[in-house]
């Protein structure tokens, strides 16, 4: 059954009771709903791929509000959720919430840090992704994640199509080996390849880096990545060992996926709803549905499938505060 985005009409007194309930300060069960079906999804996916590769990467990215169960950083923290992420990804949290290349508000800074702190505290790392592109403010988005103890990345192109040309060398760069995310001390995220002239010229460019962890598109154009396109990789520049981890958006469907169907323009699936009408292509969906469900993991043509199949070290889950929009 699909809702709208102002929810059910209130008919019988229980309903206005309900709505009333909605109106309190802290969630109700009904508006929790929404961010502990994100938290098994994300789990069920964990716990999918980590029985087909022991130690695969979990990262989650935004709507960091669900690693508790209340409203707030200071409420209980959702532990089994916690325990089955590896790190959590948030992007604009010193720069670019706003606009690009300027400084997040300090209101939603100071909302969020005490999230990531939180994480941090159970063995979950944080990704920061900042968007700016002036020397000087790449530099203090650098410093003030590492502050934090946040492993960072400032993005010169919301775009996320290019390796920065500053710094000149990842910051933090290192020569060790990196088997897991809590010991990366950078990281390269890049998922749109559309200004590499072809895939041996997107894969030949990463080579050249050091940096520890990459989050890239597993597709370039329409073709997946293959087993061998992955292994090379997972070397650095240098010689050592890093993690190749790739995007995947679990809270909308794509039509420029794969697995988009072409007559769901004319009798779209039940859990497939609207279009992000900030991303065009991009569409809202029930994410609890078992169907969708099925799209992302559990069979050799699922998208996690692809992924392992590939040898991916893990997996970059986007759209995470789709629950937001079942709240409103």
């Amino acid at each position: 059954m699909k809702f709208s985005k102002n929810g059910m009409r209130c008919v019988t007194a229980v309903c206005a009771a309900a709505l009333v309930l909605l109106s309190c300060d802290f969630p109700s069960e009904y508006e929790d709903h929404y961010r502990n079906e994100m938290r098994i999804f994300v789990s069920e996916i964990s716990d999918y791929a980590k029985a087909v590769i022991p130690g695969f990467v979990i990262i989650p990215q935004n709507g960091i509000e669900i690693v508790t169960t209340g409203s707030t950083a200071e409420d209980e923290a959702a532990a089994d959720y916690l325990s089955k992420i590896d790190a959590i990804g948030q992007e604009d949290l010193f720069y670019g919430y706003s606009f690009d290349n300027q400084k997040s508000p300090s209101s939603f800074t100071d909302n969020i840090v005490p999230y990531c702190s939180l994480a941090e505290r159970n063995n979950v790392s944080i990704l920061v992704t900042d968007y700016c592109s002036s020397s000087s403010k790449m530099d203090n988005s650098y410093t003030l994640n590492a502050e934090q103890g946040f492993i960072s990345f400032a993005a010169d192109s919301r775009e996320l199509d290019r390796i920065p040309s500053y710094p000149s060398v990842p910051h933090n760069e290192n020569a060790e080996s990196i088997v897991s995310i809590a010991q990366a001390k950078n990281f390269l995220y890049l998922i749109n390849p559309s200004q590499f002239s072809s895939k041996e010229a997107f894969i030949s460019a990463i080579e050249n880096t050091n940096y520890d962890a990459l989050i890239i598109d597993a597709f370039f154009e329409d073709e997946i990545l293959s087993a061998s396109d992955v292994l090379r990789l997972k070397k650095k520049n240098n010689g050592a060992d890093r993690l190749v981890i790739s995007y995947m958006s679990i809270g909308e469907a794509e039509d420029y996926r794969y697995y988009w169907n072409s007559d769901w323009s004319k009798n779209d699936p039940e859990w497939l709803l609207e279009e992000n009408p900030e991303w065009k292509g991009n569409y809202k969906v029930e994410y609890w549905n078992g169907d969708w469900k099925k799209i992302i993991f559990g069979s050799s043509s699922s998208y996690l499938d692809l992924l392992l199949n590939s040898g991916f070290d893990g997996a970059y889950l986007d759209i995470i505060e789709a629950f937001e929009y079942f709240e409103e």
